[in-house]
């Protein structure tokens, strides 16, 4: 490495030349050792981009020269320091002097970057800037010189700096957001110095005299002096004397208005008399021509004259020149009269008024979105009837659909074809059909007419129809006799000839008009609802047995329809207005559900059992939670017209009412196991895609 030279050394601040001579006097080997050392820089040019390498008898050298000297940081470039005539520039420096690296002050360094120096020092010298490598020397030194990991760029002299073992382990500490100080103990124990506990100091320990323990007898009826005479209002405390002050005398004005609010003298909360309404453009002497009767309103106003509150203003509009012409006002005295006679007759008070905001009336419901899927869009027209469909029901496992219409015919779709598989002709209307919910039966129950019809649709698994039809044919022997009463109301038959063909295999007969026919979830029974038939409205049929019997022997009213539970053996029978729940097993009333409507279209069953919807002809769709109560625990009026007919879906919380308004509208019930829990009912979908035939909806 290089000395500086004389013109370089000019440029260096004093401090600095001081310290050279110094070390040059003493020993100029010493100097020549520590120039070519790696680790200790000493001056050289600082434009010159050149380096020597260091070899590793230099390292070795390196390691002894730092154990022998020690290295002080003087603007940014390495000296070694020497005890004899070195000058120390911390001697009179104090935390609140600047920084006198560079005397430039707090400005933008980049305003330097088209210069050779970066500032000047306390000289008044220019502070030039270090030689800047390219990329390979930046790698050679990374390499080579083993401090290069501690230094760093000073940015006021642009000087690089090794930073010292002291400063790296204050930076880590710093970094792992500890105290700077090392020998500083956080957890030292906790001197209080001051005592938080107040201690007392008598002025003399003498005991209390024996009098002191014993109540005074003066002051006794001194106190009861003082208490009577709160008492009686004639002695205030302090705070009651300072309210009397600052309210100072009270006078009251007799004759002001009734607008201003004043605390009246045993009046609490007074009330201010309500504001007549202010005159409007019919009252005034010049009233624009508009508002002046004409000959029909004048005879309206004299029409009135007996009743003379219907009248849309109590008196008639008239109109003057100026103000001067306008009379007396006849009915003055009398209408003040009946101000002041209503202000003293008519009571006035405050009362509570809730503001209640629409958005806390209407309960917050989740999007239809969150509650995919549902159905949107019509997708399949079955058209095949010549009059209207008054019954659908569907299979089981979901492929066929059969439906019954007043061309006293049954047709069976393929649901996702709308192709007609079969038509069974009946010889009367088909006001109900029933599709058996047991899989491994293939029989559909009819009611057309007075007929019970049971249907083997021969659609499907072939091995089921033909087990159905070996049920069917053997009919069991019975050793009960049934009675004449029952005899006389139905009759099992088998069909022969063509019906057999068609697919008839049972007939049962009735006395009155089948209204409706419902299955039981397993499919033995199966009851038929004939709404004239009195106290043998509903019948239950035992298709194994071939028997039926009458559950009822009193008629509670005219049935609308019956429905079997799914799970438990329940029967749910539906009168004009009420519900009852019967147990097939003890034969009893177990619950009675109040509808509170007028009359009971139909009602349908949840899946699980512990939610019934009642649909109504007056417009309302009731929603019962048979384990909470017997009355509706919620009444939906979603359609404009009579409902005709409601429908759980079997696997998805979805269900669906039809009405009179050529509506479906499909609404989501969600039905939580959780009992306390109420169910969610979101209304979805208004399907309205239907025509209306003969004056009936859906």
């Amino acid at each position: 490495q290089e000395k500086v030279t004389d013109s370089e050394e000019d440029e260096l601040p004093e401090e600095l030349r001081v310290a050279e001579e110094a070390s040059e006097s003493e020993n100029e080997e010493e100097d020549e050792d520590s120039s070519s050392d790696g680790s200790v820089l000493s001056f050289e040019d600082v434009d010159d981009e050149e380096n020597s390498e260091v070899n590793s008898e230099e390292s070795s050298e390196e390691s002894e020269d730092e154990e022998e000297h020690e290295e002080e940081e003087v603007e940014g470039v390495k000296v070694e320091s020497r005890p004899v005539d070195a000058v120390d520039e911390y001697q009179e420096d104090t935390s609140d002097e600047e920084d006198i690296r560079n005397t430039v002050g707090n400005i933008p360094m980049h305003w330097y970057d088209e210069y050779k120096h970066i500032g000047y020092d306390w000289d008044a010298k220019q502070i030039v800037k270090p030689a800047k490598g390219d990329q390979l020397d930046d790698f050679l030194k990374r390499m080579e010189d083993p401090n290069f990991w501690k230094t760093v760029k000073d940015p006021q002299t642009g000087q690089n700096v090794v930073l010292s073992d002291e400063d790296i382990e204050l930076i880590k500490r710093i970094a792992q957001q500890k105290i700077p100080d090392q020998q500083f103990e956080e957890f030292a124990p906790w001197v209080d110095w001051f005592t938080s506990e107040v201690e007392k100091m008598p002025i003399r320990n003498i005991p209390e005299h024996k009098r002191s323990f014993l109540p005074s007898k003066s002051e006794k009826r001194k106190i009861s002096r003082y208490v009577h005479a709160l008492k009686m209002g004639w002695m205030k405390t302090k705070e009651e004397q300072e309210k009397v002050k600052e309210s100072g005398p009270k006078f009251y004005m007799l004759w002001e208005s009734d607008n201003t609010k004043e605390s009246m003298r045993r009046i609490h909360d007074h009330v201010s008399a309500p504001k007549r309404p202010l005159p409007g453009h019919a009252e005034s002497y010049n009233p624009p021509p508009e508002y002046l009767f004409d000959k029909k309103e004048m005879r309206e106003w004299k029409r009135l004259e007996k009743e003379p509150h219907k009248r849309k203003l109590h008196f008639i509009p008239q109109k003057f020149r100026s103000l001067r012409e306008v009379p007396a006002y006849e009915r003055y005295t009398h209408e003040r009269f009946l101000r002041c006679l209503d202000l003293y007759l008519c009571p006035r008070a405050h009362r509570m008024k809730l503001t209640i905001e629409h958005e806390y009336l209407i309960p917050k419901l989740p999007s239809p979105r969150d509650l995919q899927p549902f159905p949107t869009h019509e997708t399949l027209i079955y058209s095949g009837h010549s009059d209207i469909v008054r019954t659908i029901s569907v299979e089981p496992r979901g492929e066929f659909i059969v439906t019954g219409s007043d061309d006293t015919s049954i047709k069976i779709w393929e649901i996702s074809t709308a192709r007609c598989i079969k038509t069974i002709q009946t010889k009367d209307i088909v006001r109900s059909v029933a599709w058996c919910p047991n899989g491994k039966l293939s029989i559909i129950a009819v009611a057309s007419g007075q007929r019970l019809l049971l249907v083997n649709p021969e659609t499907g698994d072939k091995l089921i129809i033909a087990k159905t039809d070996e049920l069917l044919v053997d009919s069991p022997e019975s050793d009960l006799l049934d009675p004449e009463r029952l005899k006389t109301a139905v009759q099992w038959t088998e069909p022969e000839g063509f019906e057999h063909k068609t697919g008839l295999r049972i007939v049962i007969n009735h006395f009155k008009q089948i209204k409706q026919v419902t299955w039981h979830g397993r499919g033995d029974y199966l009851a038929s609802v004939m709404p004239d038939g009195a106290h043998r409205s509903v019948i239950i049929h035992q298709l194994s047995k071939r028997r039926s019997q009458f559950p009822f022997s009193k008629s509670k009213g005219t049935v609308e329809c019956a429905l079997f539970h799914p799970v438990k053996p329940l029967l749910f029978v539906a009168t004009q207005k009420s519900i009852r729940m019967y147990d097939l097993v003890k034969q009893e009333l177990m619950k009675k559900l109040v509808t509170n409507g007028n009359w009971i279209s139909d009602m349908a069953v949840h899946p699980k059992g512990d939610n019934l919807i009642v649909s109504t002809y007056d417009k309302k769709i009731l929603w019962f939670d048979l384990e909470l109560s017997t009355k509706p625990y919620q009444t939906m009026r979603l359609h404009r017209e009579a409902v005709r007919g409601v429908a759980f879906h079997r696997k998805y919380p979805l269900f669906a009412s039809a009405s009179d308004d050529l509506s479906v509208i499909v609404s989501h019930g969600m039905v939580y196991n959780d009992l306390l829990q109420n169910p969610l009912i979101v209304p979805l979908k208004k399907l309205e895609t239907h025509e209306k035939v003969n004056d009936f909806g859906v």
